[in-house]
């Protein structure tokens, strides 16, 4: 009867619960974390997989804009958006909208609104920019880290709104549990 009641004990203890991905965004001002949203699973699991296979960890942010975004990834060739490889069909959600801190997908701007998944923004304007819903996909919220998203988009840029200093990136997936994730939640900066 013990051996039963240690194994109950066991399974239903926090470390045992299932691991969720989750986005770490390494930034020479810090790191910025984001929830991936299984409402939109083909974007999730192609940052998951563009992660894990470091596509971005030699690319910057390339486009700063106060009061909108913060975008990375752009590969700087013309692949970037012409290639199969790196294209998504969208997926909108009606519950998922361009609020402070939802991260998209980049795209050109193609009939289809495919995705570009190579690319992704971080709306970092306080009131949203619900202009952008249904044109874009969102896949995902920062959790934690928004006052380094707000420190980016306010750095010295080009006129072509690339900041004057390359700002990196080292993008992992990092795996959490539930608890671990609300913990997180519930003390962020968000």
């Amino acid at each position: 009867m013990i051996q039963i009641l240690f194994l109950i004990l066991f399974l239903f203890s926090p470390a045992f619960e299932e691991k969720i991905p989750v986005g770490q965004i390494k930034t020479p001002m810090g790191d910025i974390l984001i929830s991936l949203d299984e409402r939109t699973p083909r974007h999730r699991e192609s940052f998951i997989e563009l992660a894990q296979a470091g596509y971005w960890d030699s690319l910057t942010f390339n486009r700063v804009i106060p009061n909108f975004v913060a975008q990375g990834g752009c590969p700087d060739t013309p692949e970037g958006f012409k290639d199969p490889e790196y294209l998504l069909e969208p997926e909108f959600h009606p519950k998922l909208k361009h609020v402070y801190g939802a991260v998209g997908a980049g795209r050109d701007d193609n009939p289809g609104k495919l995705s570009a998944r190579c690319q992704f923004y971080i709306v970092q304007n306080p009131n949203g920019i619900p202009r952008l819903d249904g044109d874009y996909t969102i896949f995902g919220q920062v959790i934690k880290g928004m006052d380094i998203v707000d420190q980016i988009v306010n750095v010295t840029r080009s006129d072509k709104d690339e900041p004057k200093t390359p700002i990196s990136l080292d993008i992992e997936i990092i795996f959490l549990s539930q608890t671990e994730l609300n913990k997180l939640i519930n003390n962020s900066d968000q």
